[in-house]
C-alpha cells in the first residue's frame, strides 16, 4: 500500500523533523558549573583546567585567554577555550577533558 502525501503535507513533515533534530542537538550539549566541574576533577574523572589551558595557550604563543567553559556534548567532557591571538584573531579551540586531546580548532 503506498501512502500519498499532499506537497503541503510533505513540508510540514519536513519543517517538524528539522525542528526535532534542532532540538536534539541542542539538548545533547550542556554547559557544567563550577560544582560539577569541581567534583570531575577531584574525582580523576577529568584534567585540570590549567593543564589543558597551558595546552591551548602553546598552540598560539602570546595569545589572551578570552573565555573557557566545560561542557559535555554527546557524552563526552570537553573545555571550550576562547582565545585571542596576537593577530587579534578569535580562535575556539574544544580540547578532551578527559584525554587533553584537541578535537576542534576554528576561527570564531
Amino acid at each position: 500500500m503506498k501512502l500519498f502525501l499532499p506537497p503541503s503535507s510533505t513540508r510540514a513533515v519536513g519543517c517538524l523533523t528539522l525542528a526535532l533534530v534542532a532540538f536534539c542537538s541542542v539538548t545533547l550539549a550542556r554547559d557544567l558549573d563550577q560544582d560539577e566541574a569541581l567534583r570531575l576533577r577531584q574525582q580523576g574523572a577529568i584534567l585540570p583546567l590549567e593543564q589543558l589551558l597551558k595546552q591551548a595557550l602553546d598552540h598560539y604563543p602570546g595569545a589572551k585567554l578570552l573565555e573557557a567553559e566545560l561542557e559535555e556534548k554527546h557524552g563526552v567532557y570537553m573545555y571550550e577555550v576562547e582565545l585571542l591571538t596576537t593577530d587579534g584573531v578569535v580562535r575556539e579551540l574544544d580540547l578532551d577533558a578527559v584525554t587533553g586531546q584537541l578535537l576542534k580548532d576554528k576561527e570564531d
